[in-house]
């Protein structure tokens, strides 16, 4: 297989931690909650929804984001310099700021926002725990991983004797993206494990596991967490793409070259796609298949 090694060193950098081409750092806010950061892969899922806003203001505030963010970021902005009563409108109000702030991309702008949410939110241990995670998901998109892990590394503190699985897996997750960026990955697999523990049917973390698992040269544990995420998400193109190239690390060229074909299939204009595509051509066509010879009489 002559083509082989000129792969290797491109398909080691192909995966859920890395930025594929034609993406962005990270997506904008939908459906008001923070999204992760584009990239680091594509199935991108809200980290916990926000928590509900309890106050008329508050509403109004979060229902503008969608529609306008930049007059959300006016209407909390006038919101605190009012003087928001109480700790829990004034942990509204900076969590409407920080949605919109996220809407429009401003990410070190919403991270701070979400940061003194949590702060005003005082004893309230789940606003605090979902907030700080707000905070931390947003420094990611930042290109922060020390302050993401500082704001995530809070929140798992105050989601941890909460007993909220999926609040703790999203915490869990982004934990690791932040500690892989520090180039921490043995504490990043401890995360992962946490995330996979806390929801074992979540195919985002056993697919970061097998790309972490990949990077190591774990390439048997890579493929039992790849196959793991399949089973949960078949038809995904991050997942069929990362099952190639551990396939084709493994030295399984066909089993690659039908894994990327795959994503091809499935996702013809994806960014995953743009990649499969790449490979499939740097490996050629497919060798021919010799036909069967019909036994004589």
């Amino acid at each position: 297989m002559p083509l082989l090694l000129p792969l290797l060193p491109l398909i080691a950098q192909v995966g859920p931690f890395s930025t594929v081409p034609g993406a962005s750092r990270s997506t904008p806010v939908e459906q008001g909650v923070v999204r992760k950061p584009r990239g680091q892969t594509d199935k991108t899922v809200p980290l916990a929804p926000p928590p509900e806003a309890r106050s008329s203001r508050g509403k109004e505030c979060a229902a503008q984001v969608d529609e306008d963010a930049e007059q959300s970021v006016d209407m909390a902005q006038a919101w605190l310099a009012e003087g928001a009563k109480g700790p829990g409108e004034r942990a509204e109000a900076n969590l409407c700021l920080g949605l919109a702030q996220s809407r429009l991309g401003a990410w070190g702008e919403a991270e701070t926002a979400f940061l003194a949410g949590r702060d005003a939110a005082g004893a309230d241990r789940m606003l605090r725990a979902r907030l700080g995670a707000m905070a931390g998901n947003a420094a990611l998109a930042a290109g922060a991983d020390a302050r993401a892990l500082a704001a995530l590394d809070g929140a798992k503190a105050d989601a941890t004797p909460l007993g909220d699985a999926g609040l703790s897996a999203g915490i869990a997750l982004d934990r690791a993206r932040a500690l892989v960026g520090l180039k921490r990955p043995d504490e990043a697999g401890a995360a992962l494990a946490e995330a996979r523990a806390a929801t074992p049917d979540n195919a985002e973390a056993w697919l970061l596991s097998a790309t972490l698992s990949r990077r190591q040269g774990k390439l048997a544990e890579a493929q039992a967490q790849i196959v793991r995420a399949a089973e949960l998400l078949p038809i995904d193109p991050a997942i069929g793409l990362e099952a190639g190239v551990i396939a084709m690390l493994a030295g399984h060229q066909e089993a690659a070259r039908k894994s990327w074909a795959s994503v091809v299939s499935a996702a013809p204009d994806s960014a995953e796609a743009a990649t499969a595509k790449g490979y499939l051509a740097q490996l050629g066509p497919a060798p021919a298949v010799a036909p069967s010879r019909t036994a004589k009489p």
